[in-house]
């Protein structure tokens, strides 16, 4: 099957959607956590999340366009924190549900399965039993006209890891914390390592 742009442009709507969401290929399962100014909790599913950089350690995620309410991004701004917490294969459904458009006020902890957590001093929720959580803080929005899309980009300020995933070199094995990753816009798979190489030099 082939597909040009003109043929894509023509495709009906929801059949273009799926088409092109999962064109790219796997991508990354998060819920990000954040907070009202009021207090009103929210958690939302995201595919989009992927590094930048190392040193300072952020992390980047795909905001669409804001021409609706984006109840994730206002809290973002207002508050300047949020977490970003690996789906597990014991939550999709619930991770997936958060997805549902609801109103600021209501709280998609409280219409899932999904719990609140709480570390330390910062302010905004992780999900609880998640194998890995991060509390990030807002650095930057950067604005891609072509799309009308924002990344976000945030630097990560404390990293929750699950014991049996860290290895001795610093590499997290998503495979024993049966992390899920997305397929275009409501498929999810379970992933599994098959190999590490090293680090390569020209031969």
């Amino acid at each position: 099957m082939v597909f040009t742009e003109e043929d894509i442009f023509k495709l009906q709507k929801i059949y273009r959607i799926n088409l092109i969401n999962s064109c790219s290929g796997y991508k990354s399962a998060n819920l990000l956590g954040s907070i009202s100014k009021d207090g009103s909790t929210n958690v939302a599913v995201f595919s989009s999340v992927t590094h930048l950089g190392s040193k300072p350690p952020t992390l980047g995620f795909i905001l669409r366009p804001t021409t609706v309410p984006r109840n994730t991004y206002q809290n973002i701004l207002d508050t300047g924190v949020f977490t970003i917490n690996h789906i597990h294969k014991n939550i999709i459904e619930d991770a997936h549900h958060t997805s549902a458009k609801y109103d600021a006020d209501i709280s998609e902890f409280d219409q899932t399965n999904l719990f609140e957590e709480y570390k330390g001093e910062f302010e905004a929720p992780f999900v609880k039993g998640c194998p890995i959580q991060m509390a990030m803080s807002f650095v930057e929005e950067v604005y891609i006209a072509s799309n009308d899309v924002k990344m976000i980009v945030g630097r990560i300020k404390e990293l929750y890891i699950d014991d049996q995933l860290l290895q001795d070199d610093g590499f997290i094995d998503l495979s024993k914390g049966e992390v899920m990753s997305i397929i275009g816009l409501d498929g999810y798979a379970l992933p599994k390592l098959e190999e590490r190489f090293g680090y390569q030099r020209p031969k």
